[in-house]
């Protein structure tokens, strides 16, 4: 009967270890355990950084107990995720759907009532959130690209999901990023609250040579981090709407395709992170008014090996990333981590990492980056976003249609 009794054991033990859906942090791969940078490929070029610690920081490695498990395989291409007050999820697809996942993975139909989106290239239906009064109102905002006569725009809109849950009702835009151009690429389209309840959107500046130089003008919505009231215009006390000439909604610019916004949840801090060219890709804390050099400097090059523009990485008057990767992990959404279920991960920013099909988890301290330690680089995935859960965990969608919670064991 003993012996019985441990082959039951030990066949239990064995099932679950070899269980697809479920990963966990025994993988060497995911972090450094001699303080070595994670990154160990060469670098795109032979810029140097503006101070120690900007890139290839010394890698960490976690050491609570935690899993991954898979919740869902059925999304097609997920774009963005945020909670529910109930604890369910809701997830764009880029093609044009709106659904909600529960804790438990199951899926349910396409939210009618989305207005129509471009989904050619990088656009679709992109960042959501919503409301921080949703349980009362049931109001849900969200980006995505707009198809307009004069081409496309990345748009903001916003519209109460309706009590059966099967569809938006009213739904409204209420900005866009113009000027609108026909082209596909660079949409930003990340959004999120700040402490005072304003919105936050991330544009890109569309990527093409002709588009470029909106990110440095204050006269364009493109290549910006803009803020927002709930009703689309420019929020009280933003730094340039005294400036003549200026939008006013700008709260910062000089940005190339930010696709990551997160709120620090202890100083109330506006961070950001963007994807550079052949290297490059960036990691800032927004300061108000501040300009983020793109593409007047940059530690990136151009995809042909070529320079970017005078090839400089600094310059006075605009603002050097808190951190940078080269060669690129290409960061996408992002959240801080402020539960205590994982104490040591605590105040911690994770990233999802596209072409780097890992998820990065950054230790900040004083506003510099003091540790790295990259997360799940065994899955294969591509991850599009990451959000804290109500109930403290983290979920994290992939381009291939994956829903994971991560949580410890």
């Amino acid at each position: 009967m003993k012996n019985s009794l441990l082959i039951v054991i030990a066949t239990t033990l064995a099932l679950s270890a070899c269980n697809p859906d479920v990963a966990d942090n025994t993988d060497p791969a995911t972090g450094s355990k001699n303080g070595l940078p994670v990154e160990t490929n060469p670098p795109n070029s032979t810029y140097q950084p503006a101070f120690a610690g900007q890139t290839r920081i010394a890698g960490v490695q976690t050491t609570s107990r935690y899993e991954a498990r898979v919740l869902n395989r059925a999304l097609t291409s997920p774009w963005g995720i945020t909670a529910l007050p109930d604890g369910r999820l809701l997830v764009t697809e880029k093609a044009g759907t709106m659904r909600i996942v529960t804790a438990a993975g199951e899926l349910s139909g396409p939210i009618q009532g989305l207005p129509r989106v471009n989904a050619a290239g990088q656009g679709g239906l992109l960042g959501l959130r919503v409301d921080p009064d949703f349980a009362n109102n049931r109001m849900v905002y969200w980006v995505f690209s707009e198809p307009l006569a004069e081409g496309n725009v990345t748009a903001v809109a916003k519209g109460r999901l309706a009590a059966d849950e099967t569809r938006i009702e009213g739904a409204t835009v209420i900005y866009r990023a113009t000027p609108a151009y026909n082209g596909t690429a660079h949409y930003g389209g990340r959004i999120v609250f700040d402490q005072a309840g304003n919105l936050l959107i991330s544009t890109g500046e569309r990527s093409d040579l002709a588009t470029r130089p909106q990110a440095q003008s204050l006269t364009s919505g493109l290549g910006k981090v803009i803020r927002i009231t709930k009703e689309g215009v420019p929020a009280s006390g933003n730094p340039l709407a005294s400036q003549t000439g200026t939008r006013p909604e700008i709260y910062s610019y000089g940005h190339r395709n930010p696709q990551g916004l997160a709120i620090h949840p202890v100083t109330g801090d506006v961070w950001e992170s963007e994807h550079g060219p052949r290297g490059g890709d960036e990691l800032n804390r927004v300061q108000p008014g501040a300009n983020y050099g793109w593409p007047t400097i940059t530690y990136g090059i151009e995809y042909s090996g070529q320079r970017v523009g005078e090839g400089i990485q600094q310059r006075e008057g605009l603002e050097q990333p808190v951190y940078y990767w080269d060669p690129v992990v290409s960061p996408s959404g992002m959240t801080f981590y402020s539960s205590n279920r994982i104490p040591e991960w605590q105040n911690n920013l994770f990233i999802g990492a596209l072409s780097g099909m890992h998820i990065v988890r950054l230790v900040i301290e004083n506003n510099r980056v003091v540790g790295e330690e990259r997360l799940l680089a065994s899955e294969g995935q591509r991850f599009r976003d990451i959000t804290q859960g109500t109930d403290g965990g983290l979920y994290a969608i992939t381009d291939q249609g994956r829903l994971y919670r991560i949580d410890r064991e």
